[in-house]
């Protein structure tokens, strides 16, 4: 009889325990932690705090073609994933090419078909996004 008394004063104790502890993390300042911003938004033109990394890369220049496509564009394009073009194989590319580069760099931009808008690069630059496409179908 004691052993179940003690049982049923440490399950109490430990519910008293628990207890305290949520209510504990129910402080305003604990709420207002758990509330806050995990991020921030930073309009282009607009000095930003929390962009100052990114404005670095930015200032080092564009990004070279040959660094897009090994960082976002090889993963289906060396390959030839869901029927697209290999790097570097003319014959993928000729038909494409057929309506002009232009259209070509507007697809790479917009998506087409599984591949999306800018091939999964954000922050890619219409430019590097050319370059990328330019060292792709030579």
């Amino acid at each position: 009889m004691i052993k179940v008394i003690r049982s049923v004063v440490a399950v109490v104790a430990g519910l008293m325990l628990t207890a305290g502890a949520v209510a504990g993390s129910n402080s305003v300042e604990s709420i207002n932690e758990r509330l806050k911003p995990s991020g921030s938004v930073c309009i282009q033109g607009e000095e930003c705090a929390a962009a100052s990394g990114a404005s670095a890369s930015a200032a080092s220049g564009p990004r070279s073609g040959e660094d897009i496509v090994g960082s976002y564009c090889a993963a289906c394009h060396s390959v030839g994933v869901l029927g697209a073009p290999k790097i570097g194989d003319a014959a993928d590319w000729a038909p494409r090419l057929d309506n002009g580069f232009d259209t070509v760099l507007a697809n790479a931009i917009g998506g087409l078909n599984a591949m999306p808008p800018r091939g999964t690069c954000g922050d890619c630059t219409d430019e590097e996004i050319s370059a990328a496409v330019e060292f792709m179908t030579k």
